[in-house]
């Protein structure tokens, strides 16, 4: 069975499916951009679709970079760290990173992270002592979370 995307398409039709696959979620220029590397088109095409997609506001820098703070840090509960990472990997400028993490609240990211805290704490299955503080730590690194944060958690858990 061949492919869907490798069987040729029509300039006009590649870029119908990808107006579709933008407008369905948020993406960023990096993620359209891989996408339009599956279809065999030449680079002056590629080119040509990515200009119409960002004139015609498909792709918008600005508004993924909001929605995807918004996404992370209300869905999985991801800190900055961990946001500002995955940005910037998908190659996000500091200045929209800077702009887009406005989108949380100082509040609602501390009752976050403090809730989050107190449950990974209460169902940890270890006994108190070194190794469930190491597992509370690096839980709440792999999330994201500040260590200043994270450190002064596990003194209030911890006593």
């Amino acid at each position: 069975m061949k492919n869907k995307n490798t069987e040729t398409l029509s300039v006009q039709q590649i870029q119908g499916k990808l107006e579709y696959y933008c407008a369905y979620q948020e993406r960023c220029y990096k993620e359209v951009e891989e996408k339009l590397y599956s279809y065999k088109i030449s680079p002056s095409e590629k080119e040509q679709i990515l200009i119409y997609l960002i004139e015609n506001n498909f792709i918008n820098e600005e508004r993924f970079a909001q929605s995807f703070v918004r996404g992370k840090h209300n869905y999985k509960f991801w800190g900055k760290n961990r946001i500002i990472n995955e940005l910037k990997f998908r190659n996000i400028s500091s200045k929209i990173i800077e702009i887009a993490l406005k989108e949380i609240s100082e509040a609602n990211y501390l009752e976050s992270f403090h809730a989050l805290a107190e449950k990974n704490w209460e169902n940890s299955t270890e006994r108190k002592g070194h190794k469930k503080n190491k597992k509370f730590v690096d839980f709440l690194l792999r999330k994201g979370y500040e260590t200043h944060l994270i450190y002064d958690k596990l003194n209030e858990l911890d006593n």
